[in-house]
């Protein structure tokens, strides 16, 4: 089985991840245009947006498989490999998203949640795209147009607007970690792995890579 249009097919990559300041708990995944300026932002879970940071940051490895590395490892010993997650369809603010899978040479199409298909996607170090429709309608929708400044703006589109700008900007870490020594940083990591606390680590980390 094949997508219809393939040459409306716009290529994504990930931007980055951005914490809601409005929606408690929610947070924003960065999609950019590959060959292209315009960005589409889409809302995730929590749970979703930990998987996502994981698999972007090569550095970390958590104690236990989470489940979309449950996934990976199932398919792994199956012989199935995603060849490629299509963003297809946008209904109400909600993006739908698919797997394009193939095993023995036979594809198949999964409907999956965007997350998770981004999630795998990242895993499987497969393409992620969507159609060109898609992107022209979500850039149109988030986007707030400077030279209409009269016109009142969604508060959708002010949250995505200052998403976009903060992109990966970490707050900041509890602990004052300059005062720290390396082998108390290397530490401090361990465990912060080791309690699966990936934002810590990540903070952690970083400091680490200061002073290497």
């Amino acid at each position: 089985m094949r997508f219809e249009k393939i040459m409306s097919l716009v290529r994504l990559n990930i931007k980055g991840i951005s914490y809601s300041q409005t929606q408690n708990g929610a947070y924003a995944l960065i999609l950019n245009e590959v060959d292209g300026d315009r960005k589409l932002p889409i809302v995730i879970g929590a749970f979703e947006a930990q998987s996502i940071a994981i698999a972007l940051e090569k550095e970390i490895s958590p104690p236990r498989p989470l489940t979309h590395d449950l996934f990976k490892n199932f398919a792994d010993r199956f012989e199935i490999v995603v060849k490629q997650v299509i963003i297809h369809k946008l209904v109400d603010g909600v993006f739908y998203s698919s797997l394009i899978c193939e095993r023995d040479k036979i594809e198949e199409i999964i409907d999956a949640r965007t997350s998770d298909a981004i999630a795998l996607a990242l895993r499987f170090q497969a393409p992620i795209f969507t159609y060109k429709n898609i992107l022209d309608k979500a850039g149109i929708y988030l986007k707030v147009n400077p030279k209409k400044e009269e016109e009142e703006s969604t508060e959708d589109s002010i949250l995505m607007d200052e998403m976009v700008a903060k992109e990966l900007e970490p707050e900041s870490p509890k602990e004052n970690l300059r005062s720290k020594t390396l082998d108390e940083l290397q530490k401090m990591l361990d465990d912060a792995v080791a309690k699966e606390d990936y934002e810590k680590a990540a903070h952690i980390r970083d400091e680490i890579s200061k002073r290497e």
